[in-house]
C-alpha cells in the first residue's frame, strides 16, 4: 500500500480519497525543520499563556463570549467543554469513507503548523486512521462558519475518549476503542479543541469525495450517450471535430472525441432523421460545461484542502497571535453549489436519453418500453416501462436540490455569527445529487444495453472492441430482458459499480 506523507507538502484531492478508500496510509514527516515547526507553534503558544496573554477561545469563551476571560484554573476544562456543548449533531452519520476523509483533511490543516496544537495531537489523528477508529459523525448541525464546529466535535470527542465511535467496523464507546487499540485519551492543550473543531474540514473532505465522482460521471456520460446513439440508429455526423472546431470550448471538444471514439464503426448519417434530438446532439455541450469547470472545482477544492481554516492562527516566528474568519466555507459552498447544478444537467440529460429509448414513436424500430417479449406475451410484458418512471423521480429529486444552499445565510449565535457559508450543506446536498445522477446512469446502462441488443436483432451492428467488451460485460449480470422481472437488485448493483468506477473509461 502506498504511504503518503503529511507535512511541508501539498496535497491533492485523489490522495485524499486514495487514504479515505483504505487505498493508501499516511505517516508524519521525519522531517526536523517540520518538526521544530509543529513544536515552535505550541511552545510559543504555551509561552503567551505564563504570560496571562488574552487569546480567543484559550483564555476566553467562545463565539459571543469572546468578552469573557476564563479563569486560569479552567483553561483546561475549556476545550472539553466545547466539545462537549457542541454534541447536538442530527441526521445519518457520515460513513466510513466520509469519516476516514474528514480525519485526513483535519491533519493536514493542523499540520501546516499554524493552529499552535502539539506533535502529539497530529500523530493521535494519524493513529486513528492507522487503526481505524472513526467517530461517529451526524452529517446535520454546521452551517459552515465558524467552521464544522458541531460534526468536528465528534473528531474531538473521540480523542477525549467520548463518544460512540466505529472501530474496524463496529459500534462501541470511543474509550473502548482507543483501550482495544492500545491508544490512551488525550488531555487536550488550552486551544487543541477550537483548532480541531474550528475549521472547514467536513465540507472539503466531502467535496473531495464529491469531485472525483462528479468526474467520473461526466465520462460515463458520453459512453451512455454513445450507447443510445447506436440503439437508436443516431447520427454520427452531430459529433464530427470540425463541427467543434468552431465553438472551442475545451470540455465540448473532449465530450464529442469521446462520443466519436465509441462511435467511429457507425455510419455517418442516419436513415431515421436528418437532426437528432437535443438529448443526443448536443450531449457534447451538455457534458462539457462539466468537464471545462472541474479543473476551477479542483484549484478551489485543494487550496481550500491545503489551508490553515482555523482561528486564531499563531506566527510563532513573528512572536503575534492572529485572528481572523479562516474557518468561513464560502468558496467549498460556491464549488458545491456550481457542481451539482452541474452534475443534475446530466441527470436531466440521461433521463431525456431513456425517455427516447423506451416510446416507440421516437425510438425509431424499437418496441415499446424495450421489451424483449413476442407474440401475445407483448401484452402482458412492459420492459423498461417502470424504470423510465423512477428514473424521471429520480432525475426530478436532483434538479430539485440544485438550490443554491449559499444564499440561504442564517444570522446565528446572537448575531456573532451573523453571516454563514452553508458550505456543508451544500457538500452534502452535492453528494445527494451524484447518488440520484449515479442512479439514472445506472438505469441508462441497463436501458442501454437493451436497445443495444434490440437494435443487433434488427440489423448486424459493429462496435470497437472496448465497447463491444463493456456490453458483454453489462450482460453477463444482466441477461436479455424478455419476461418481466424485478430489476432493483440489478439497479443497486450498478449503481455501486459505478461509484466504484468499474468501467474503465476514456484516457486521452
Amino acid at each position: 500500500m502506498n504511504e503518503l506523507e503529511v507535512g511541508e507538502r501539498n496535497w491533492t484531492i485523489e490522495e485524499v480519497v486514495e487514504v479515505a478508500e483504505r487505498q493508501a496510509s499516511l505517516s508524519l514527516s521525519r522531517s526536523p525543520s517540520w518538526r521544530e515547526k509543529i513544536a515552535a507553534g505550541a511552545n510559543f503558544l504555551k509561552d503567551l499563556l505564563e504570560k496571562e496573554r488574552e487569546i480567543y477561545g484559550v483564555t476566553t469563551g467562545y463565539g459571543d463570549a469572546c468578552q469573557r476571560a476564563v479563569a486560569p484554573h479552567l483553561l483546561y476544562e475549556l476545550p472539553i467543554q466545547l466539545t462537549r456543548f457542541h454534541g447536538c449533531g442530527l441526521g445519518r452519520h457520515l460513513d466510513d469513507v466520509q469519516a476516514r476523509a474528514v480525519l485526513v483533511v483535519r491533519l493536514l490543516s493542523l499540520a501546516r503548523g499554524y493552529s499552535g496544537v502539539t506533535p502529539l495531537l497530529l500523530e493521535r489523528l494519524a493513529d486513528l486512521l492507522h487503526h481505524d477508529i472513526l467517530p461517529l459523525i451526524p452529517e446535520e448541525g454546521s452551517v459552515g462558519a465558524s467552521g464544522d464546529l458541531t460534526p468536528l466535535s465528534y473528531v474531538a470527542a473521540l480523542l477525549l475518549g467520548e463518544r460512540r465511535v466505529l472501530y474496524k467496523g463496529s459500534e462501541m464507546e470511543a474509550g473502548e476503542a482507543l483501550n482495544l487499540a492500545g491508544l490512551t485519551p488525550l488531555r487536550l492543550q488550552p486551544k487543541e479543541g477550537l483548532a480541531l473543531m474550528n475549521g472547514t474540514s467536513v465540507m472539503t473532505a466531502l467535496a473531495c469525495l464529491a469531485f472525483k465522482r462528479a468526474t467520473y460521471l461526466a465520462k460515463l456520460a458520453c459512453r451512455i450517450t454513445s450507447l443510445t446513439v447506436i440503439a437508436l440508429d443516431g447520427n454520427r455526423a452531430h459529433f464530427d471535430a470540425r463541427l467543434f472546431e468552431q465553438k472551442p470550448h475545451k470540455g465540448i471538444i473532449r465530450a464529442a472525441a469521446w462520443i466519436r471514439e465509441d462511435l467511429t464503426s457507425q455510419r455517418e448519417y442516419s436513415q431515421r432523421r436528418l437532426q437528432d434530438r437535443y438529448s443526443l446532439r448536443c450531449a457534447p455541450h451538455i457534458i462539457g460545461v462539466l468537464l471545462d469547470a472541474l479543473p476551477h472545482f479542483r484549484e478551489t477544492i485543494e487550496v481550500e484542502l491545503n489551508s490553515v481554516n482555523d482561528n486564531p492562527l499563531i506566527f510563532p516566528e513573528d512572536e503575534v497571535v492572529l485572528h481572523g474568519g479562516h474557518f468561513y466555507g464560502g468558496h467549498i459552498a460556491h464549488a458545491m453549489d456550481s457542481m451539482k447544478t452541474l452534475v443534475a444537467n446530466l441527470a436531466d440529460l440521461l433521463d431525456r436519453q431513456i425517455a427516447l429509448l423506451v416510446n416507440e414513436s421516437m425510438n425509431h424500430g424499437l418496441p415499446a418500453n424495450l421489451s424483449g417479449a413476442e407474440g401475445d406475451r407483448l401484452t402482458i410484458n412492459h420492459g423498461f416501462k417502470a424504470v423510465h418512471i423512477a428514473t424521471s423521480a429520480w432525475a426530478a429529486e436532483a434538479l430539485k436540490l440544485t438550490m443554491p444552499a449559499s444564499v440561504f445565510s442564517r444570522s446565528t449565535e446572537s448575531h456573532n455569527q451573523d453571516k454563514v457559508s452553508m458550505g456543508t450543506i451544500a457538500a452534502r446536498d452535492c453528494l445527494r445529487v451524484i447518488e440520484l445522477t449515479e442512479q439514472v446512469a445506472a438505469a441508462l446502462i441497463l436501458a442501454g444495453a437493451q436497445g443495444l441488443e434490440l437494435r443487433r436483432r434488427l440489423a448486424p451492428i459493429e462496435l470497437p472492441p472496448h465497447l463491444d467488451q463493456m456490453c458483454e460485460d453489462i450482460h453477463s449480470f444482466f441477461p436479455f430482458l424478455t419476461e418481466d422481472r424485478p430489476l432493483e437488485a440489478t439497479l443497486r448493483f450498478v449503481k455501486q459499480e459505478i461509484k466504484e468506477e468499474r468501467w474503465a473509461l476514456y484516457t486521452r
